[in-house]
């Protein structure tokens, strides 16, 4: 898919403040993809350099996620360095022109650096590996940022450009020489433009949900798109993929490939890089688990049939989906 191999039907998705989570953060989850044999993405807002994860895969496939900025040299400026570094598939994000509300990021405090509250001294003091993991590695910072002081919101909010558009696609594609797949499409009519502007590839994501907490749901989405621009475009799925099974459902409705993101910090939260050879060891038996008893013998075999979808409870007609 995206003119290269993947050796399972899922990859890791772009995550941002990766080393918050643990230590060694990206380098650990390209690492455990390069092993397994599946895409890594690094994030604009990742904590390791686009040379650091080449290093930790350097014979893996590696993707880039790029936010546009207002000083848009910026966004330009890591493309090409992504490019340099053998990147073959740039995501090219558009469901963050502003920061969501982030509540619970407002509530405890967060922001990069971590600031060191009465709460989570409060926190750490029962966990005094936490102290030694903070006090005893490089800094938590954006790696391909160099402002990077205040909540996630106001660094998004001042850095992210709110007025792209559908124009910006022609200037991403004057440096950028590989695979070019939008990133957070939420509807069926931008998914049939892009398709017409021709895009290799679009991933269905609502951000995870911590950008419109009611945004539509991708699965949803997925046989709609699916039917209209399946045939030309790449469709990804992103967002609420926590088990295997998860994984062969979006397949069975069309989705060529999906990305996991929260499952994937579970497992370096657990065991840094052997959490996340752990996580990709999970999903693949739950995905191969799955398959045999749907009496499939390959992704292939799978089709809408093999899927109900569940709206509030209430079947979703295939039909009218």
């Amino acid at each position: 898919m995206l003119g290269g191999p993947s050796a399972l039907p899922f990859g890791i998705a772009p995550t941002g403040f990766t080393r918050l989570m643990q230590t060694e953060g990206e380098t650990a989850g390209a690492g455990a993809a390069g092993a397994a044999g599946i895409p890594f993405t690094l994030s604009t807002l990742g904590t390791t350099s686009i040379e650091g994860v080449r290093a930790a895969n350097p014979h893996g496939r590696n993707w880039f996620q790029l936010y546009v900025m207002r000083q848009r040299e910026i966004s330009f400026a890591l493309a090409e360095r992504a490019a340099a570094a053998g990147f073959d598939t740039l995501m090219f994000t558009v469901d963050t022109p502003v920061a969501g509300a982030r509540l619970r990021d407002k509530r405890n405090g967060f922001s990069i650096p971590p600031q060191l509250t009465l709460r989570t001294i409060a926190d750490a003091i029962p966990r005094p590996w936490w102290w030694f993991d903070f006090l005893t590695t490089p800094k938590l910072e954006f790696a391909s940022l160099t402002s990077t002081g205040g909540t996630v919101g106001e660094l998004l909010d001042s850095a992210m450009d709110p007025s792209i558009g559908f124009a910006d696609l022609d200037a991403i594609r004057e440096i950028w020489p590989g695979k070019l797949v939008v990133k957070g499409v939420q509807n069926v009519e931008d998914a049939k433009r892009l398709a017409g502007l021709g895009v290799d590839g679009i991933v269905l994501s609502n951000h995870g949900g911590r950008q419109l907490d009611r945004a539509p749901v991708p699965f949803h989405l997925l046989p709609r798109v699916v039917r209209e621009v399946g045939a030309d475009v790449e469709v990804m799925v992103d967002t609420g993929i926590m088990n295997g099974a998860d994984v062969v459902a979006a397949c069975a409705l069309g989705a060529r490939f999906t990305l996991i993101g929260r499952a994937y910090l579970y497992g370096l939260m657990a065991g840094g890089r052997a959490g996340v050879d752990r996580t990709i060891q999970i999903l693949t038996e739950q995905v191969e688990r799955t398959m045999k008893l749907l009496q499939v013998t390959s992704i292939a075999e799978l089709e809408p049939r093999h899927v109900t979808q569940l709206a509030r409870l209430v079947p979703l007609d295939g039909a009218r989906a």
